[in-house]
């Protein structure tokens, strides 16, 4: 019988992202998207953290009904709402940026982590820092920075051209700070690292890879 892993996205462009990187015969992903909630955060100032925090609950408990045997949560936003001393349930919650975060940390050079959607920085740098706290891990030279005017060209559909200025961006800093190591903090900009490591031979840190280690000791081993 395969195993079935539930996963919460926040834009459906993630989806083959996580069907592509993680696969296998024995696996299957039961995929739910709500780029809803994440329009309403970053556009409706009447929208509070309460209702957000409410309706990512509610998304997870809807999640846990469908037989699955874990979920995770690929949307750093959402990740950071998620209030799990309120879930009833018991199946485990895999957070994507959990595994990323162990990667940045063991990093000694200064790094750059990039970032299109402002509403994700500060909670995904206040979950770092608690991480590494929790975990006894240095928080040494970390810069975030935001890529502006980019993230609505994704959620309007238009994920070529949010590619290419992503990938141009990444370009820029490696020519003007070659001493800072730079990493991607969300899935959705994945392609974009991908692309500049195959143009120019480099590395750039990514969440996707740091959970395919992750996920496979988990699961798949």
């Amino acid at each position: 019988m395969k195993r079935r892993i539930g996963c919460l996205h926040a834009h459906y462009s993630n989806i083959a992202y996580i069907e592509h990187a993680i696969s296998s015969d024995d696996l299957e992903w039961i995929h739910f998207v709500d780029p809803g909630l994440m329009s309403r955060i970053t556009s409706d100032n009447n929208f509070d953290e309460a209702q957000a925090k409410n309706k990512v609950l509610e998304q997870i408990e809807w999640i846990a009904q469908a037989n699955v045997e874990a979920i995770l949560i690929t949307c750093t936003t959402y990740i950071a709402l998620l209030e799990e001393n309120r879930l009833h349930t018991s199946i485990p919650i895999l957070k994507m940026d959990e595994p990323f975060f162990n990667s940045v940390c063991r990093i000694t050079a200064p790094q750059v982590l990039l970032f299109t959607n402002p509403a994700t920085v500060e909670g995904t740098m206040g979950r770092l820092k608690e991480y590494a706290s929790t975990h006894g891990m240095p928080i040494r030279n970390i810069e975030a920075r935001i890529i502006e005017n980019t993230f609505e060209l994704l959620m309007r559909g238009e994920k070529e051209r949010y590619v290419e200025e992503l990938s141009t961006y990444i370009k820029k800093i490696l020519v003007s700070e070659k001493d800072k190591k730079i990493s991607v903090a969300q899935l959705s900009m994945v392609e974009a690292a991908y692309k500049v490591e195959r143009e120019l031979a480099v590395k750039i840190g990514n969440p996707l890879d740091s959970l395919i280690s992750h996920f496979g000791k988990l699961f798949l081993n």
